[in-house]
This record gives C-alpha cells, sequence and structure tokens, in this order.
C-alpha cells in the first residue's frame, strides 16, 4: 500500500491536477542568505511543465534565489480529508517586461475576471517589470487521506493488515 512518493507521475493524479489548478496559495520554501530556513505563502501558475512564480523586481525573497538552488513547494487544501501536493526542485527565473502572463493567469484564477482586472490595472502602474521564478518538479508527494497518507500512516496499516491477516 505505501506510496511511491517521489515519482514525477504524481503530478498527473487528479489530485495534483485539481490542487494545480485549485485558487488557494501556495507554500514556497527557501534558504534565506544567511542560511536560515523561510516558507512564504504565494499565488502560483502551472503551465503543465513548472511552477510559475511571478513576483516584483524588488521582492525580498529575489536577494536568496538563485538560477539552479533547491527550493520547496507545498499546495494543500485545510479541510479533512487533507489534499496535499508536495514538490522539490530547482529554480531558474527571467525578467519580464510588464506583468507576466502567469501572474495574470494565477490572478484571474483567485480573483475572477472583475477582481482579478482591477488588480492587475493597479500592479501594472507600479510594478513596470517582474522577475518570473520556474520550479521545475524533480521530486513529488501527494497526500489524499483517503488513498495516500503520510507513510509513517501507510506502514501502519501495513502492519496492522498484516497482523490481522495472521489471526
Amino acid at each position: 500500500m505505501t506510496s511511491e512518493q517521489g515519482n514525477l507521475e504524481l503530478l498527473q493524479a487528479p489530485v495534483a491536477q485539481q490542487l494545480l489548478r485549485a485558487a488557494i496559495p501556495a507554500h514556497f520554501a527557501y534558504q534565506w542568505t544567511d542560511g536560515t530556513p523561510r516558507v512564504i505563502p504565494i499565488g502560483f501558475h502551472w503551465n503543465g511543465e513548472e511552477i510559475v512564480l511571478g513576483t516584483p523586481m524588488d521582492a525580498p525573497k529575489l536577494k536568496a534565489l538563485r538560477d539552479g538552488q533547491s527550493v520547496a513547494l507545498c499546495i494543500d487544501t485545510d479541510t479533512m480529508p487533507y489534499k496535499v501536493l508536495e514538490i522539490r526542485g530547482t529554480v531558474r527565473m527571467d525578467v519580464i517586461e510588464g506583468i507576466a502572463p502567469e501572474y495574470e493567469s494565477m490572478t484571474y484564477r483567485n480573483l475572477g475576471e472583475e477582481s482579478g482586472q482591477a488588480w492587475l490595472t493597479t500592479l501594472a502602474a507600479i510594478c513596470p517589470r517582474m522577475t518570473r521564478v520556474f520550479i521545475r518538479p524533480e521530486w513529488v508527494a501527494l497526500l489524499d487521506f483517503e488513498t495516500r497518507f503520510p507513510s509513517a500512516i501507510e506502514r501502519a496499516m501495513e502492519a496492522a493488515s498484516t497482523e490481522g491477516a495472521g489471526a
């Protein structure tokens, strides 16, 4: 019963696809310049191959992020049964004039058409360029607390099943 965590094919699972399209923030983890960990909530866009984050050019995280750096991202729900998608990967970045199209997509997904357009109009006036942070998945874990549980729970379930079969 133990899930094959780490396999990139988990990104194709229905629960993963649901989370990748959800109007919820991700939790982005990276290492600060002094070596301490940071986790921030952030809007995201899935382009089918990478998670894309759009951020203003002077965002603090850009002081710490570098191309090729290892990072982690978690997208999860807050009601039972919890749905959790964990991604570890590496960063690559570029700078784009105006608002990144991925940021626009994320904004409309999260805010809707009218509120999204209002926010993007406001942002365009104060943010003439954006940095895009691309995260290429290298390891994926998926939990749904119905068929996929944390590994310790799965091992306990397997042990109980084996003990029950021997009785």
